[in-house]
């Protein structure tokens, strides 16, 4: 029955004309409606399956969301609707990953302490988050900042710690003195910090280790357990980097020896020179004067670069020689020792043997530098180019002859035996660097006692608490701010009394979004990092959503946390998260001059070769690039859900391309949403200048049943299959259809509005609410296709004579082959090639053709 007015001055469904489709205030509406009933916390008696939705863990930006934010959310929102609408109770929280250094320069921008600019931008942040309609149990909300949740994060480094996983040295790390602090490889492009752009060396200082490296097998064989994108295990792969291989001594002529670690010992015959990382240890001992001033020199400049763009250009390695040679370990030549900043000291042993003949970059490296190339494996032509293939070894002593396969293992054995080497196994992954030199970050519970232990801080003193400060800039010394703070630093162990200093090291920002999703479980226990049935009740993650920059440093250390939290008995599965869903990036327009300022897209003359900014008259570049404020292609998401609404925003996005891919945004693709939702609103609801169409409580007829169970079945297999831009595509289809039925079943109506609920939640819990439906829409159940309707009335045929297709005709599915025999004659094309000929033979293939043969 239709519903009266509501005394609250919204309309109810009476029959009598609404405003025009009005999204400002329709979704204030709902998005309060759904604030005062918590609706979307999930109540932990609910008997229905799980299903844990899982953003990666969002930094709050002082700019804000753009348009591209609003494009992750909605798809990980649309997951967690969907899911309840069939039958799951779900867990959709929402925090945020506040440490770390981009909220430490921002403070130090704008002036302002760490902790008041994190306030400000999570609370400018979470407004756009309820602003956009995104389903979040906000109930749940924490920030890796609070001291009740870092507290957690420094009782796990004390059990890693005490496990002997954490532990202290001395590495090369990248120093960035502009910035004050260690970073990351990733942090690092072409010799400058990501951030600021600020010069960036590699010098060797004490920091605090994390002994990942002890979980790398399990690392590895765990990744068949889960389903993730395939291209991410590769990535996850190959930075663990597994190689099974020898490890050979070299000694040095005049003394001293290095190591290598080679996956192909089969052509160690063919070594014409080796290479050392810059870092390794012997290379300032070996240096001849003479090449001392050359080394120095490439030392220097291969300081100023980062491991990964080092390792990005390893196809045209750079080396110099250091004067020095090594002796063979089986025929005792002399071999050159070369200095590559390709090769690496956090890799293997910091040293290779180069065989030219059989690996590309050795053979690249030997024509530049006028080195020997030798052919040990047969199967190539080492004169033109390296053959990295297997074949038979030849002017190759002990295994001359033999298969390279076989080769490896008997050399390996040789080796062995004659002291010179071993089997081994060695990873690309190197232990966690964990420190950093800031000051916005967890402080590391350890005291340094004046006796030289390093001990832990009790628990009971947990958590260890950053100290109220004016100032936090960079010391400049290569310490972290912290440690200028010498009320805070002095301290005593509180076991004995005895004095200590603190760490003044911070955590990196890795830290906090190491196991943040067991944090959402039970946010506020003060007594246990998770409640054992909570977590039991709710994990593994069943579905984890975000892009794929963090592919493989913060999932890497997630599961290493997690499995570690394993052993301890904390948690109960093997993975934190079962499924990974990557979606892609938001790209647009954006406008570089070429003092490289971006400028905003309308001051672009776009008819101008080449293209000018009208204001300044400079050159302009166009580039496609991922939307961000600092190049003013984002678009702000306040100013765009002004404009169009947010249902109208979160449908364009969806619809511009599929989730998992990368899309072009225009700020004209949302007026197709917005017309679409604008007709459901008429048709539904009514306007200024239409009447809502009636409603019948007859069920859906004819071609309405057709095409409403078609939209249902599809629809469901597109939300099902996370192909989002198809469902609203079959939605506008079934909407088309609607329109022309009046009376509309009701049946139609309060299906579509169900289906429409997690692509635009508000306009359909208002259309929901005037149908008269109960609660809130998001909590329906979702329809269920009647497979009957799906099943079609008339098939068409295609006729063929002697084999040439010569017509179609259109029959009733259970027609017999008399009636389709005769319904075919009748096609008129047919008829024609069939006229004065004698029919021979007659063909009916179900549901595919019919046949003539004449003569």
């Amino acid at each position: 029955m239709p519903r009266p007015p509501r005394d609250d001055g919204e309309d109810g469904r009476t029959g009598r004309m609404s405003p025009r489709y009005a999204p400002t205030d329709i979704e204030a509406k709902w998005q309060r409606r759904w604030e005062e009933a918590n609706a979307f916390s999930p109540r932990e008696d609910d008997a229905r399956p799980k299903a844990y939705v899982l953003d990666m863990f969002p930094y709050p930006s002082g700019s804000g969301l753009h348009l591209g934010h609003s494009s992750n959310y909605t798809i990980s929102d649309v997951f967690a609707r969907y899911a309840r609408m069939t039958g799951h109770k779900v867990l959709h929280p929402m925090g945020w990953d506040a440490f770390g250094l981009p909220a430490e320069q921002y403070a130090l921008e704008n002036r302002i302490h760490p902790a008041k600019a994190v306030a400000q931008n999570v609370a400018n942040v979470r407004r756009q988050m309820k602003r956009f309609g995104w389903s979040y149990d906000w109930s749940r909300e924490f920030s890796t900042t609070d001291p009740d949740y870092y507290r957690w994060t420094q009782w796990i480094f004390l059990k890693l710690f005490e496990k002997g996983l954490a532990y202290e040295a001395e590495v090369p790390v990248n120093w960035c003195p502009a910035l004050g602090t260690v970073l990351a490889n990733e942090e690092v492009i072409d010799g400058r910090s990501e951030r600021g752009g600020h010069p960036v060396v590699r010098k060797p200082m004490r920091q605090w280790m994390l002994r990942i490296t002890a979980y790398a097998d399990r690392l590895l064989e765990d990744l068949d357990r889960i389903d993730w994108p395939e291209h991410v295990k590769r990535m996850q792969r190959e930075w663990i980097g597994r190689s099974e291989g020898a490890e050979i001594r070299f000694a040095v002529e005049g003394g001293g020896e290095f190591e290598v670690f080679t996956t192909r010992p089969d052509t160690l015959y063919g070594v014409t020179f080796c290479t050392l990382a810059p870092e390794h240890p012997l290379v300032a001992r070996i240096t001849t004067p003479d090449r001392r001033a050359e080394v120095d020199a490439y030392l220097a400049a291969t300081a100023r670069r980062s491991e990964r763009d080092r390792l990005a250009e390893s196809e045209r390695a750079t080396g110099v020689f250091t004067g020095a040679h090594a002796l063979h370990p089986i025929t005792g030549a002399r071999i050159p020792v070369w200095i590559g900043d390709y090769v690496l000291a956090s890799y293997g042993t910091g040293a290779v043997m180069a065989v030219p003949g059989h690996d590309a970059r050795d053979w690249a490296f030997a024509r530049a530098k006028g080195l020997p190339v030798v052919e040990v494996i047969s199967g190539g032509d080492v004169t033109k180019a390296a053959h990295e293939g297997d074949g038979v070894c030849v002017r190759s002593g002990v295994i001359e002859g033999l298969p390279s396969v076989e080769g490896k293992a008997r050399i390996t054995a040789w080796l062995t035996e004659k002291g010179l080497g071993r089997r081994a196994i060695r990873y690309r992954l190197r232990d966690w660097l964990f420190s950093r030199q800031r000051f916005w970050g967890e402080p590391i519970p350890v005291l340094h006692r004046d006796d030289g232990r390093v001990v832990g801080v009790p628990e009971g003193d947990l958590p260890v608490t950053l100290p109220e400060v004016a100032r936090y800039e960079p010391t400049g010394t290569g310490e972290s701010p912290l440690a200028a703070i010498e009320a805070w630093v002095r301290t005593t162990d509180p076991r004995d009394g005895a004095p200590a200093r603190r760490e003044t090291n911070t955590m990196p920002n890795w830290a906090g979004s190491c196991w943040y999703y067991l944090r959402f479980l039970d946010p506020h226990d003060r007594a246990a990092l998770v409640d054992p049935a909570k977590e039991r009740a709710w994990m593994p993650v069943d579905t984890y959503i975000g892009g794929t920059e963090h592919a493989v440093l913060h999932l890497l250390y997630a599961r290493f946390w997690h499995k570690f939290l394993f052993d301890l008995g904390l948690v109960t599965t093997l993975e934190p998260f079962q499924r990974l869903f990557n979606q892609g990036m938001v790209l647009a327009n954006a406008y570089r001059d070429a003092d490289g300022a971006y400028h905003v897209p309308e001051d672009v003359d776009r008819d101008a070769v080449p293209p000018r900014v009208r204001a300044t008259g400079k050159p302009v570049e166009v580039l496609l690039e991922k939307m961000g404020k600092s190049k003013k292609n984002g678009g702000d998401l306040d100013e765009q859900v002004a404009r169009y609404g947010a249902d109208t925003l979160r449908i364009a996005v969806l619809f511009i391309g599929p989730p998992e891919a990368s899309k072009q945004w225009e700020d004209a693709m949302a007026e197709g949403p917005r017309r679409f939702l604008a007709r459901a609103w008429r048709l539904l609801a009514g306007d200024d200048d239409t009447e809502a169409v009636p409603l019948s409580d007859a069920p859906a007829a004819g071609s309405l049943r057709k095409a409403l169970h078609k939209a249902i079945a599809g629809v469901t297999k597109d939300m099902d299959g996370v192909a989002y831009n198809t469902a609203v595509s079959k939605l506008m289809v079934l909407l088309n259809e609607m329109a022309g039925v009046s009376p509309l079943p009701r049946e139609a109506a309060d299906a579509f509005v169900r289906m429409l609920c997690p692509i635009a939640p508000h306009v359909a819990e208002e259309l929901w609410e005037r149908l008269g439906g109960q609660g809130f829409c998001s909590h329906a159940s979702w329809p269920v296709a009647d497979a009957s309707a799906l099943v079609d009335d008339t098939v068409a045929l295609g006729v063929q004579v002697n084999g040439k297709v010569r017509g179609e005709v259109v029959v009733a599915t259970d027609a017999t082959d008399a009636e389709i025999l005769a319904a075919a004659r009748r096609v008129e094309n047919v008829a024609r090639h069939l006229e004065g000929k004698a029919v021979v033979k007659e063909i009916v293939v179900p549901r595919r053709l019919v046949g003539f043969v004449v003569k």
